[in-house]
């Protein structure tokens, strides 16, 4: 196989897995993405003595360049260097546990079993992207089901680890059959049951998901929901204008829809801009008019997105992201916070504790603390915001409570199962969008939060300052879709559930399992790898 053949079907495996990717591919391509690298990694196998162990690391570099380039490019309009650092460095990510599992098969002969380790060092990398400091877990490949809930009901148990095992089983098998038959030429029974393998492998969990997307049922536990869409364009209006403009405009938009049965209503991240220190919420004009607000109605309250700020008081202990006062020697934290405003006034707090990389958190900040002054300005503060330790949902009442996600919090499943597992039976998603303009980012982000649905089987209200803003029931449909870019706000009715899924409850398994499968894969390598030295030396 020419060099030239080789860079051809790297380029096809992004191509395949790029129009495979939400929201407009079509996810059956997933399943023979990796099948053209494959071939080249066994190309690359099979002439060892010839190709050094890092051989095929150019290769897999050219195919996951051309997927993250196609399905991550709209992140220059917010952020060059962003978009930049995030295709790199995944990019980079992908192409090493790629070249890792290529390592190894050279040093274990080819074996079969191998191939556990693709999938092990695979799995291991996205279990990374959803943990350390410079997460981005956008394309985790379970993430590429989400346009399609009919397809992955199972996820209750699995979350998207299940997804991502699946497609990658169905590309070693795939990849088997493919090898067998049109390379090698071999017709035989064996073959045929790869491929047969293969095809029920496919099919059978779409069938059983069918099943349980038709036979699932909502237990009728309503409330009330109003959500606002207020539109402020986030580079030219909403950190510009007066903030009681904006907030003027966006209770008109809340009034369309609020009547005295209301229960909730909900605004955007960053809705309010009027910076309000956490001990003088009390003076905020703000958080006056939306209390003033809620009480013209029966039983309203409100979550609502706002930058807040944290004094320490002397002698408490400084977090990792505190910042200094240019003028005294006082420190404080930064915010970005979804604030619960009940009817009769009270406040809750929760502060978003995933955030974006570079943008509200430089990676690693007791180490790299020198460089925040170059972190991005998004949202009206730069440098690292402080988080909350701990996923404590809004109490509305003994029987009620609500979890409160940020923007980029809604891609990690895991994470909003500590909400789900501290009580919460319903979600509210507040974002902002904007940054991104009308590119496919805004549309994928709307769909990991069907994933959450079906993970934790929470109802979701989504709110989103320039859309798309929805609901999303238990079972993963989107109703009450909105358009982009119009101001607007929309009204429904939404199932509460207080069970657990068996995924709330036991998290990233699958992950886990292969992270030491991994471990062990890579332990065997290096033992082969010495063995072989010895042989050699002797």
């Amino acid at each position: 196989m020419s060099r030239f053949y080789k860079i051809l079907l790297s380029v096809l495996s992004g191509l395949l897995l790029a129009f495979g990717w939400p929201e407009r591919g079509f996810p059956i391509l997933l399943f023979v993405g990796f099948v053209p690298i494959l071939l080249v990694e066994n190309e690359q196998w099979k002439k060892k003595r010839e190709n050094g162990p890092f051989g095929i690391f150019g290769y897999s570099f050219i195919a996951f360049m051309v997927w993250n380039i196609l399905t991550t490019y709209w992140l220059y309009n917010s952020t060059l260097a962003g978009v930049i650092a995030a295709v790199l460095l995944n990019t980079v990510l992908m192409s090493v546990a790629f070249n890792l599992f290529h390592i190894t098969r050279r040093n274990m002969k080819g074996q079969s079993i191998t191939y556990i380790a693709f999938i092990g060092y695979w799995l291991s990398l996205e279990f990374l992207q959803l943990r350390w400091d410079l997460n981005w877990p956008w394309l985790n490949l379970g993430n590429g089901f989400a346009a399609y809930p009919k397809w992955i009901q199972w996820y209750e148990y699995t979350g998207i680890f299940g997804g991502s095992l699946w497609i990658l089983a169905v590309n070693i098998l795939l990849f088997r059959f493919f090898q067998a038959r049109f390379i090698q030429k071999i017709c035989s029974r064996q073959v045929g049951l790869t491929l047969f393998l293969a095809i029920i492998l496919l099919v059978l969990p779409i069938l059983v998901s069918n099943v349980m997307y038709f036979k699932y049922n909502e237990k009728i536990a309503p409330i009330d929901v109003v959500v606002v869409q207020p539109n402020l364009n986030p580079y030219k209006e909403q950190y510009s204008l007066d903030p009681q403009v904006v907030n003027e405009r966006m209770l008109s938009l809340a009034l369309q829809k609020t009547d005295s049965l209301t229960q909730f209503i909900v605004f955007p991240e960053s809705a309010l801009q009027e910076g309000v220190w956490e001990d003088q919420t009390d003076e905020s004009k703000s958080i006056k008019r939306i209390r003033a607000f809620n009480r013209s109605f029966s039983n309203m309250a409100a979550v609502v997105g706002i930058s807040t700020r944290k004094i320490f008081i002397a002698g408490e202990p400084l977090s990792p992201t505190a910042r200094k006062f240019s003028d005294t020697n006082c420190y404080y934290d930064a915010y970005n916070t979804a604030l619960f405003i009940a009817h009769d006034g009270r406040l809750g707090k929760y502060h978003k504790s995933k955030l974006t990389p570079g943008v509200e958190r430089m990676p690693y900040p007791k180490t790299f603390h020198f460089l925040e002054k170059y972190a991005l300005n998004l949202g009206g503060t730069v440098g690292s915001l402080g988080i909350d330790p701990e996923q404590i949902p809004f109490r509305v009442n003994d029987s009620l409570k609500i979890a409160s996600v940020i923007c980029y919090e809604s891609a990690f499943g895991e994470f909003l199962n500590r909400f789900i597992r501290n009580g919460a039976n319903v979600v509210f998603v507040i974002t902002n969008d904007g940054w991104w303009g009308n590119t496919p980012g805004h549309r994928q982000h709307l769909l990991f939060s069907v994933l959450r649905a079906i993970e934790t089987r929470r109802s979701i209200a989504r709110s989103a300052n320039t859309g798309i803003s929805c609901f999303i029931n238990q079972r993963g449909d989107i109703s009450k879709r909105t358009a982009y870019w119009v101001p607007t706000s929309i009204r429904a009715k939404i199932n509460t559930n207080t069970g657990l899924t068996f995924y709330v409850k036991y998290g990233d398994y699958i992950g886990r399992i292969f992270l030491l499968m991994a471990g062990l894969m890579a332990l065997f390598t290096i033992s082969f790898s010495i063995r072989k030295r010895n042989h050699f030396l002797k």
